[in-house]
């Protein structure tokens, strides 16, 4: 009889372990900035940020083998696009033939009690981990799309930055025009 009882409560375990809503679901993030906040979209991953400069930091599902891409919030941040978005152009090489402007697009978003400045560059990527340390290697990422958004509140900015391979970005940019859409 015991050992019957044993059998069953290890079917019973075993079956619960495998049963898919006894597996624990990644918790859902709220990404605040300042006042304004909205959900996570679903598929992206929450990390640990890689440094004190920021406050979320997500990675982004790739393509099936390939590098994924990743999402990450900046507080405390420039509030003047007109002074930021030429020094990130700079972080990109133009083709032969074309500038800066030509491989980036320029657009503004008006929200209730903010606006959102977005930078969108395609192409080459000189990318560094630490941007502002001379001795941060630097890398040149092919085919990389990054968007960068200025966040502006009233008393307060934030800097977001979708990056990744092209076709990454590709895929996670709706998810990511539609997070800031629900900024409230």
């Amino acid at each position: 009889m015991r050992a019957a009882s044993a059998l069953f409560l290890l079917s019973v375990s075993l079956v619960a372990s495998t049963d898919p809503a006894a597996v624990a679901q990644p918790k859902a993030v709220t990404i605040k900035l300042d006042k304004l906040s909205a959900p996570a979209p679903a598929g992206w991953v929450s990390e640990k940020p890689s440094n004190r400069l920021r406050s979320y930091q997500f990675q982004l599902p790739g393509e099936k083998d390939g590098p994924a891409g990743e999402f990450n919030v900046m507080p405390e941040s420039n509030p003047k696009a007109e002074v930021v978005f030429p020094r990130w152009k700079g972080q990109f090489v133009p083709p032969d033939g074309k500038t800066a402007d030509d491989i980036s697009k320029v657009s503004k978003l008006e929200l209730k009690g903010a606006t959102v400045e977005l930078l969108d560059v395609t192409g080459t990527w000189r990318y560094r981990e630490r941007p502002f340390d001379p001795k941060s290697k630097e890398e040149l990422r092919e085919d990389h799309r990054v968007v960068w958004a200025v966040v502006a509140e009233k008393d307060e900015a934030f800097h977001a930055r979708l990056s990744g391979p092209r076709a990454v970005v590709d895929k996670h940019y709706p998810a990511f025009e539609a997070w800031l859409k629900a900024l409230k």
